[in-house]
């Protein structure tokens, strides 16, 4: 027996008593007028595998996508572009769209930030474009970070440098994750930072070139 999953809620507060896991199914045959899950009308849905980092489970995410292809259910691999690259070769085989987090456009910064390296994440990067999947850039926009007029044009510039690129999307930066860190005991290294002004980030997208 097999189901169409479309999402699982790891923290859900309000279908059931208490914290629950909530698992989202696909498709659904009627059309209310105050549905919340638009996107899970479509019975046929998609699979985007997330972390984490999925490369760091690489041969799961291969056989996942491979059964999943093989039953002609689109796949996307959403990720912060870290791992082995034959590794992450093998799952770009059985992917039809990557969502690449960059996150940084400075060596530097990457080892501040994220304890990585911005040459193994263009080199994802370029391994997907050799390969021809479809690739979408996400930047978070972190006021006093990342949120500068010039440093968005130089994402838009870095981004175009790759001929799979289909889009561009800014992330307006969020503490949502606040309370995990406290109920974890883990200091937030962001906690100080104001969270990014929606309407503020939507005029910077202005600049990134059209594709």
């Amino acid at each position: 027996m097999t189901g169409r999953l479309h999402s699982i809620q790891s923290l859900g507060a309000v279908d059931g008593p208490g914290l629950r896991a909530v698992a989202f199914l696909q498709g659904c045959p009627l059309r209310c007028a105050y549905c919340h899950n638009p996107d899970t009308w479509d019975p046929a849905g998609g699979v985007t595998v997330t972390g984490g980092e999925p490369l760091f489970q690489a041969a799961f995410v291969e056989e996942l996508f491979t059964i999943l292809q093989g039953e002609g259910v689109h796949t996307a691999l959403d990720t912060s572009c870290t791992g082995d690259l034959a590794a992450a070769a093998r799952v770009l085989d059985h992917t039809n769209l990557v969502l690449a987090d960059l996150k940084f456009l400075t060596e530097e910064d990457y080892a501040k930030y994220c304890r990585g390296s911005l040459s193994r994440v263009e080199a994802f990067l370029r391994l997907t474009e050799q390969m021809g999947v479809p690739l979408w850039i996400r930047h978070v926009v972190v006021p006093g970070l990342t949120d500068g007029e010039a440093h968005i044009r130089a994402l838009g510039e870095k981004a175009s440098s790759f001929r799979n690129l289909q889009k561009i999307e800014l992330l307006p930066f969020r503490k949502l994750c606040l309370e995990k860190y406290r109920a974890m005991g883990i200091p937030f290294p962001l906690e100080s930072v104001p969270e990014m002004d929606e309407a503020a980030c939507e005029e910077l997208a202005r600049i990134l070139p059209d594709l």
